[in-house]
Formats: structure tokens, C-alpha cells, sequence
């Protein structure tokens, strides 16, 4: 059976936002690997669609990249989504069952299937469907913008926390 980890990076106040700040590079070969070994990404559409960058190659890119993009091309994914009317390679729209989708991607796959975006991620916490959160806490503020837990606060319990590079710190928890 699959667990269903949701993990992002974090500021210090509690706001996801990609374009305010970036992982480093030893952050960037943790994803990369994270990514190689997933069973899959559920993603909703605004994510899925800041990560549709990955499905071309652009020349300023390094072997990172590659390996990031190759690896995430290689992925199953599953786009939650009631606009998008198609979905890029390796990629399954999914329509208004998202509980009966995700129990069913859980019951069949193995390993951890990554769920994108603190939109989506509300929803699967809401349905009790969310196996673990992997907060990516950067030493930024931001005063303002999507928070990370953006709906409904689960009961949590930490299982561990590490360091990830110079100043991130990882924190694992899963529900209490």
C-alpha cells in the first residue's frame, strides 16, 4: 500500500511561495532522488502547472536539472483539476472523485506518492487521506501568502527532523 506524503518548502512563518526562494544545491540533489524514488505525484492543477517547466529542456540547465527533469518525466502523475480539459505526458486527469482516486492509487501502488500543492493537500487532510507532512523549513519570512497548512490543522506528531544543506531544516511529522 502507498503512503501519501505531502512535503514543501517552507518559510519560517509558515508560507509556501517558489518564487520568493529556491532549494540550494544540496536541497535540489535531495528532491532529485526524492522524485527518482517516488510512486507517483498527485498534483493540483496550479502546481501542475508551475512544474509543467520541467517537461521541456532549456539550455541554461546543468546535470542537476536534467536529472531532476528525468526524473520527474519519468513519474506517474494525477492532476486534480476541473479546468484543464488535458494533461501533459505521463499524466491522468483526475475529475470530481478525488477521495475514491487517491484510495485507489493508495490501495494499488507501493512506495510514496508525493501530493503537490497546500490547496490539494487541504483537501486530502480534510479526508484524513495525508500519511505524512515533510515541512522543508528555510530561514525566510515572508510576512504574506499560501500558507503551508492551508485549511484545516492536523493533529501531529514529529518522527524526526534533520539538517538539509547549510540552513534547512527538515521536519517530519505524521498524524497524531
Amino acid at each position: 500500500m502507498a503512503r501519501l506524503v505531502f512535503g514543501m518548502n517552507q518559510s519560517l512563518d509558515g508560507y509556501v511561495d517558489h518564487m520568493a526562494f529556491a532549494p540550494g544545491p544540496t536541497l535540489f540533489r535531495h528532491f532529485i532522488e526524492e522524485a527518482r524514488g517516488q510512486a507517483g505525484s498527485v498534483y493540483g492543477r496550479r502546481m501542475y502547472e508551475i512544474m509543467r517547466y520541467w517537461d521541456d529542456d532549456h539550455p541554461e540547465w546543468g546535470a542537476d536539472e536534467h536529472a531532476f527533469a528525468a526524473a520527474w518525466r519519468r513519474q506517474p502523475k494525477w492532476v486534480v483539476s476541473r479546468s484543464l480539459e488535458s494533461v501533459g505526458p505521463n499524466a491522468t486527469l483526475v475529475g470530481d472523485d478525488l477521495e475514491g482516486t487517491v484510495r485507489a492509487l493508495k490501495a494499488e501502488r507501493e512506495g510514496e506518492i508525493e501530493v503537490a500543492g497546500p490547496k490539494l493537500a487541504h483537501g486530502l487532510t480534510e479526508l484524513g487521506l495525508i500519511d505524512e507532512y515533510r515541512i522543508y523549513l528555510h530561514p525566510v519570512v515572508l510576512g504574506s501568502g499560501t500558507p503551508y497548512f492551508d485549511g484545516p490543522r492536523p493533529r501531529l506528531r514529529l518522527v524526526t527532523s534533520d539538517r538539509i544543506g547549510e540552513d534547512v531544516i527538515r521536519l517530519v511529522y505524521v498524524p497524531a
